[in-house]
């Protein structure tokens, strides 16, 4: 089997038994394959860094340093390289927990000689795959224009991110609903020195209030009912590497608290457990509200601001920023060609000039599902009016008569209960009852606008 410069892959074997070793050699160079021994795991690691193979295949039980402690030091050393556990010691357990500390797969000797084959060509596969995702994200330092967009605005957005990912500052991501913030987050990520490790999102918004804190922190088996077994939570699963907290001003004060335990001493307590858990993860939280003004309405944490606030980024409105939508409407309109196996080439500047005119209270993600949707009843590969004049209609349709509806903030701060509860009912009434649209109209979140529907009986 040849690399992409036409060598044969290497193969590291270490196997503290002579006779193992010989036997694995000679499938290896009867398959096309380049075999390297080494007799214990210290050797292994030597061979490792000096002939750089492409996959190991690897012994648990050996003197000095056993299967485990070097699938260890394998993985800090390159966490992409498949190791293949090739082993007498064959037990559920055991395989569940290499596979847990980074191996690939998890043979029983002797290995049968196609299954062993197949899944070292599977795992080089794998790692090749990896390899060229790693050079496209080095690639994407320099093209994320392509990614966010080329207006003056956003370039200010792109060089934030290049400054802010370089560092471990906490960061607080402000941006309407549909701006991009998971985007950004993930980006920030990608171009870190935690890029390696897990990205963990959590929107505090969808889950329910007595659930949030052992979904961050986790719980132990007992903690309380319906706890039948122990759960890891979001801290713990993104450690050394980042977690992202979606809808931040949604987070319950006491829950505010205890998130500002865990930034300032990096450990986190789980439900039911009075040891502590040390967590090395960088966070970064995005919201939907000014959270200054939060802040000085007493609604946020005044401490907890302050330590997640090392830096902010706000990710402006796509209707000002108009010179990015012909361009990411493109975009959009190129994937969707992809997905649904369609041939648009163009989008005529009739229609750009229609995108461009539009209010886009969704923002990028309304773009988006636009995008896609013209793309589907296009048949003629160019992208035209006709094709959008959908979402001129849905604005219009958000208003009822002569009376425009205004944003939910607006009519609590002038009006009274019950004037805002007939705001949420004209709402319903001409989005035809989708709360999510009546949501989107009235500039509040879907979890804000289910709420007071309960609370007004509506």
């Amino acid at each position: 089997m040849l690399s992409e410069n036409g060598q044969l892959h290497k193969i590291l074997i270490v196997d503290d038994d002579r006779s193992v070793r010989l036997v694995l050699s000679t499938i290896l160079k009867k398959n096309g394959f380049v075999p390297l021994e080494a007799s214990n795991g210290p050797e292994g690691i030597s061979i490792f860094l000096s002939e750089h193979p492409v996959c190991v295949l690897l012994d648990l039980k050996m003197p000095e340093m056993d299967g485990m402690q070097t699938l260890d030091a394998l993985k800090k050393n390159d966490p992409y390289v498949p190791v293949i556990i090739v082993t007498g010691y064959a037990d559920i357990p055991t395989a569940v927990r290499t596979i847990k500390l980074g191996a690939y797969d998890f043979l029983t000797k002797p290995p049968q000689v196609d299954k062993l084959v197949l899944t070292l060509k599977r795992a080089i596969e794998a790692y090749s795959l990896q390899i060229a995702l790693n050079q496209l994200d080095d690639a994407m330092l320099g093209s994320l224009e392509s990614l966010f967009g080329m207006s003056d605005s956003m370039k200010n957005v792109i060089q934030q991110i290049r400054q802010v990912s370089k560092t471990d500052f906490s960061v607080i991501i402000q941006g309407e609903t549909g701006t991009g913030k998971s985007v950004v987050a993930q980006t920030i990520h990608n171009l870190s020195k935690r890029a390696r490790n897990p990205f963990q999102s959590v929107d505090v918004g969808v889950i329910p209030e007595n659930l949030i804190e052992s979904e961050l922190f986790g719980h132990e088996k007992g903690a309380f009912t319906g706890a039948d077994r122990k759960k890891t939570g979001f801290f713990e699963t993104a450690q050394k590497g980042t977690l992202f907290i979606d809808e931040l001003e949604n987070t319950p004060p006491i829950l505010q608290s205890k998130l500002l335990r865990a930034v300032e001493e990096k450990r986190i307590y789980p439900i039911g457990s009075t040891k502590p858990v040390e967590v090395d993860v960088r966070i970064i939280v995005a919201t939907n509200a000014d959270i200054k003004t939060a802040v000085r309405e007493k609604r946020f944490r005044e401490d907890l601001f302050f330590r997640l606030s090392e830096y902010m980024i706000t990710v402006p409105r796509l209707f000002d920023r108009t010179d990015d939508i012909p361009f990411l409407a493109m975009k959009f309109i190129t994937a969707a060609s992809m997905e649904l196996g369609k041939q648009i080439r163009e989008l005529s500047k009739e229609a750009a000039d229609m995108l461009v005119g539009y209010s886009w209270p969704g923002n990028v993600r309304e773009l988006k599902n636009v995008m896609r949707r013209a793309v589907l009843s296009c048949e003629d590969g160019v992208i035209k009016p006709g094709h959008i004049e959908f979402i001129i209609d849905d604005t219009l349709s958000f208003q009822n008569g002569t009376s425009v509806i205004i944003p939910l903030k607006q009519a609590a701060s002038h009006a009274t209960r019950e004037a805002e509860k007939e705001v949420i009912k004209k709402a319903l009434t001409v989005t035809r009852g989708n709360k999510s649209r009546a949501a989107r109209l009235l500039e509040v979140d879907y979890k804000t606008l289910l709420t007071k529907i309960k609370d007004y009986n509506i």
